[in-house]
């Protein structure tokens, strides 16, 4: 399969998309093969409140009744 003819099937692909009423989004999330990922995130899940996580989860179950 030639790269024309995959550059054609994507650009097809993305204008039926769009035509459907979709967009694309580009989404960063952090790397976590980085250096440093698995320190920074000890830190933070340390400094969590654990009532945040309560109230988080109580959110959740109350949404997913509805």
């Amino acid at each position: 399969m030639s790269a024309n003819n995959t550059a054609k099937r994507m650009s097809d692909y993305r204008s039926r998309l769009r035509r459907e009423g979709l967009r694309p989004v580009q989404v960063w999330v952090p790397d976590q093969r980085a250096s440093g990922f698995k320190s920074k995130l000890r830190k933070q899940v340390l400094r969590l409140d654990p009532q945040d996580e309560a109230d988080a989860l109580a959110f959740i179950e109350h949404v997913a009744e509805k």
